[in-house]
């Protein structure tokens, strides 16, 4: 597993970096985020979480959700959407409203 950051879209405010907690994640010349060793990704999503501007996604393995499905994250007020965008084109999604996810 692993995360891609899109150069496209990140703004360089460094939200992912700080979140990150194996340290993988630094600037590039140009003051955007990229991955050090992709391969030593832990698969935690706290990068994908920080992100404000959705430029990171995560790489899903073969048994979550199909090799090359990517998994992405973004949040409007406290509810959080989670998107999984598998290959063949087709999109699975999940809102939970964090003001709610905690009511019995």
């Amino acid at each position: 597993m692993s995360i891609r950051i899109r150069h496209d879209d990140c703004v360089g405010c460094g939200k992912c970096i700080e979140a990150c907690p194996g340290n993988l994640i630094k600037y590039d010349d140009e003051g955007l985020a990229e991955m050090r060793r992709p391969r030593d990704c832990w698969g935690c999503t706290s990068c994908l979480k920080a992100c404000p501007v959705g430029a990171v996604e995560f790489f899903l393995g073969a048994d979550m959700g199909g090799t090359g499905a990517t998994l992405s994250f973004s949040r409007a007020g406290t509810v959080s959407h989670w998107s999984v965008s598998c290959p063949d084109g087709r999109a699975v999604g999940i809102d939970v409203d964090g003001a709610n996810a905690n009511k019995y």
